[in-house]
């Protein structure tokens, strides 16, 4: 089977250098938004009042699809092309469809994993910028972060009326490259006149302003947010807030651009609204609420993506975001690969890729089959996207539709990275089969807010993850008593936890059993109103690899890039 290079297919950034976009303006009307509700940023993006709220809040909203994956590998399997296509192939049905994305983050992109566009004919538009510093989102969030952090530390110096522990100072800052050295560091070594402490840096989007901007409903709810976030504690173990540092005002300045949603399009011009990044791993990975909202009520149909598999976004978006804006999922596209299949079949991903295997594609169907449980347990009807790769043999292609219908799961191949929206009719038409005549969904949380810290995790990581229960460290233990006695324990739980496994073991594949979720330690994360369990040996500020994308990247004199995918 001839590969992609031997094909000669284009890559990503050479197709979208070649495309030719509508103006921004153009996709602007066709979603229904008035040109005095956009601020454009150039021809081909622009963020978008929130004035447009305001004008259509008394609409219906449209019917909602969240995109999602089995247990994905390192090299991911194609969950935003899938929606992307999807997107698409709704157009070409001629159905009035959007797609809301999170932005990519800048660090993965000169790190290891790349950019978050879409492959191929199914992408977004302009992919560099998107992919770079696109309108600033990031660059705000970072700014107002790391100015909560000095703010802290100058009130501390300067007196200390809140009676701050400097000891307790759980405020960290942030960078948008990851850099391995800075998760650990020691501050204030100048002597007299600096507050001396260790601390440390996140990267941005796992930053709680991100999450914050992401769940905020109105600038006033921003506001508010900021507000609650714990910045430290007293010696009596009382929380200190950013209100209480006097941060509010000038954080919210500068994120006032920011919280605007911004406004793109599909390489086959459907409007797309992309804001906002937090990780699925560390944050609870979704777009905006406001960008969902703005497209459940311009549109009939909203597509949307939950990062990484159903036991991070999915769990994630119906358990924290749907909760709090009152929307209600439909249907989840599960995206599977035939080389995910293998590798959690038992195969090394170089393997997996390389040569037909069906014996161990057919071993890694319990994976799937776990991810589509958890869609079923949240009570919404899961459709199984089949991703479809070069390497995918026809035999392979065909005993996995065929073990789909035999579970009376409802199976598409999709090919939208070759053909775009060509290639995502299939999809499309199983998804508007279900939501025209199909029961709607039962979509509910799995567990109440009035229970637990204990027995929240415990839901999780039993009828989630598949694990035998909870345990959790000497610290962690403290942190429950102590967030309980605060007022904290009615949150949801966001759980930090590895996407290359349903356990906290990247290395376990498959459905793992026998094994309990080890949480080490559970913060507070009051402004965007969770509480983060971090689990397993996760990070909160990743590393550059041995070679880093950054190495192959380049600017010409006429602003062409290359070795951006």
């Amino acid at each position: 089977m001839p590969t992609q290079t031997e094909r000669k297919i284009p890559s990503n950034i050479e197709i979208a250098q070649s495309a030719r976009p509508l103006q921004i303006t153009e996709i602007a009307r066709s979603a229904g938004i008035r040109l005095e509700e956009l601020e454009v940023y150039g021809q081909y993006k622009a963020k978008v009042s929130l004035k447009l709220l305001e004008r259509v809040r008394s609409r219906p909203y449209g019917r909602l699809i969240v995109v999602t994956a089995m247990t994905p590998t390192e090299a991911g399997e194609g969950k935003t092309s899938t929606a992307i296509g999807l997107t698409e192939a709704m157009g070409r049905l001629r159905k009035k469809a959007m797609l809301t994305l999170r932005e990519p983050s800048i660090g993965p992109i000169f790190g290891a994993k790349g950019g978050a566009c879409g492959s191929g004919r199914a992408q977004i538009l302009p992919m560099d910028d998107i992919n770079l510093h696109f309108t600033g989102d990031i660059h705000a969030v970072g700014t107002a972060h790391n100015l909560l952090a000095a703010l802290v530390e100058n009130h501390v110096l300067h007196g200390n009326e809140l009676g701050i522990d400097p000891e307790q100072i759980i405020w960290r800052r942030v960078s948008e490259i990851p850099d391995r050295n800075l998760r650990h560091i020691r501050v204030g070594l100048g002597g007299i006149g600096y507050v001396s402490r260790e601390t440390g840096f996140d990267i941005t989007v796992a930053s709680e302003i991100m999450a914050v901007l992401a769940l905020a409903r109105s600038f006033d709810d921003l506001k508010e947010r900021l507000g609650r976030m714990v910045v430290a504690y007293r010696k009596d173990g009382s929380p200190v807030t950013a209100r209480d540092v006097k941060a509010v005002g000038a954080m919210a300045l500068l994120m006032k651009d920011a919280i605007k949603p911004n406004l793109v399009q599909t390489l086959e011009g459907q409007p797309v609204f992309i804001h906002t990044g937090p990780f699925a791993n560390l944050a609870h990975g979704a777009n905006s609420v406001l960008a969902t909202e703005m497209g459940l009520r311009l549109a009939d149909y909203c597509v949307t993506e939950g990062g990484f598999g159903t036991d991070l976004g999915l769990e994630k978006f119906c358990h924290i975001v749907a909760r709090c804006a009152g929307f209600r999922p439909e249907v989840a596209v599960v995206v599977v690969t035939v080389r995910a299949l293998k590798v959690h079949g038992g195969m090394t991903l170089q393997e997996a890729s390389d040569r037909e295997d069906v014996r161990a594609m057919q071993r890694g169907f319990e994976n799937m089959e776990h991810h589509l449980n958890v869609v079923r347990k949240l009570g919404l009807v899961p459709i199984v996207a089949v991703n479809r790769f070069f390497s995918d043999s026809d035999t392979e292609l065909r005993l996995l539709k065929e073990h789909c219908l035999g579970l009376k799961i409802r199976c598409a191949i999709s090919e939208v990275s070759e053909k775009g929206g060509e290639g995502g009719i299939e999809l499309a038409k199983e998804v508007l089969a279900v939501l025209q005549h199909e029961k709607a969904s039962h979509f509910v949380p799995l567990y109440p807010l009035e229970s637990t810290i204990q027995q929240k995790l415990d839901t999780i990581a039993r009828e989630i993850y598949g694990a035998d229960g909870v345990e959790c460290s000497e610290e962690a233990l403290a942190d429950i008593q102590r967030l309980t006695k605060q007022g904290y324990a009615g949150l949801p739980i966001n759980v930090a936890k590895t996407q290359l496994s349903l356990s906290d073991d990247p290395k376990q594949k498959g459905v793992p059993t026998g094994w309990k979720l080890k949480v080490r330690s559970i913060r507070v994360e009051a402004g965007a109103g969770f509480l983060l369990a971090l689990t397993g040996k996760i990070l909160t500020m990743p590393g550059l690899p041995k070679s880093p994308l950054a190495e192959k990247l380049d600017i010409d004199s006429e602003g062409r890039i290359t070795g951006l995918f």
